[in-house]
């Protein structure tokens, strides 16, 4: 069983969606168990006090080292990762790393304007989602258990799924996916889809995987190493209709 415990001060923004759909039917199965553990436990004081005015100035509040800390040492055994803004950015292969993890997964949020830089002596790596800015790193959190949760032995339906999906192979996204009518509105599925012939559905897909890594993500396609198949399919997207 692959454990996670969210550290946050918020629990019910977290709790709710890690009961739906293959979340919820994982941690039923007994393949995935994810704890959801309040920061206010480990503060002392009638109030429960876990963020402070920052030394020198400045606007909004700092989570304290006491509470947060004190958490995280109660959820060790573990890797302890911060939800954060200064962190490096969480890819697939992050998520991969994470799945082969022998040890609970801790994954603390952060809060308001941030966390005590002492904090940072007490986790063991910080992750964030990309450059933008959220409240707190509960919807990060939840992004991080989904993506690695999907990737334990037993979780998808089908294990192919995780192992096809954009990103999974160097970093190449997915082909465009067709399911029933065969015609929609005008628009018709691919035949190589239609021709039950494996080995053209196979290149089909490789071809268009290609070519939409290219259009939306030539950072993506600037790092592939492009096999004589992959220059042939591109060639033959670039050549001009006859």
């Amino acid at each position: 069983m692959f454990s996670f415990e969210v550290l946050t001060l918020f629990p019910r923004m977290v709790a709710p969606p890690l009961a739906e759909s293959i979340l919820g039917k994982a941690q039923a199965r007994g393949l995935v168990d994810v704890k959801v553990t309040d920061i206010r436990d480990f503060a002392g004081g009638k109030h429960r006090v876990t963020d402070d005015a920052p030394y020198g100035g400045g606007a909004g509040m700092v989570m304290k080292p006491e509470p947060l800390v004190a958490a995280i040492e109660a959820a060790r055994p573990g890797r302890a990762v911060l939800l954060g803004l200064q962190g490096t950015v969480f890819t697939q292969r992050a998520a991969q790393r994470y799945a082969a993890l022998e040890q609970k997964l801790i994954l603390v949020c952060g809060r308001y304007e941030g966390v005590d830089e002492r904090v940072l002596d007490f986790v063991d790596e910080e992750l964030s989602l990309g450059d933008f800015v959220l409240a707190g790193g509960e919807f990060a959190a939840l992004a991080v258990v989904d993506a690695v949760a999907r990737l334990v032995p037993g979780v998808l339906g089908n294990e192919e799924s995780a192992g096809t999906e954009s990103f999974a192979e160097e970093g190449l996204l997915e082909a465009p996916h067709y399911t029933r009518p065969p015609e929609f509105r005008g628009r018709r599925v691919p035949e190589a889809l239609l021709s039950g012939d494996h080995g053209a559905i196979a290149r089909w897909r490789r071809q268009q995987a290609l070519r939409r890594t290219r259009e939306r993500r030539p950072d993506l396609f600037g790092r592939l190493r492009l096999g004589p198949k992959d220059l042939e399919l591109l060639a033959e997207l670039d050549a001009p209709p006859v």
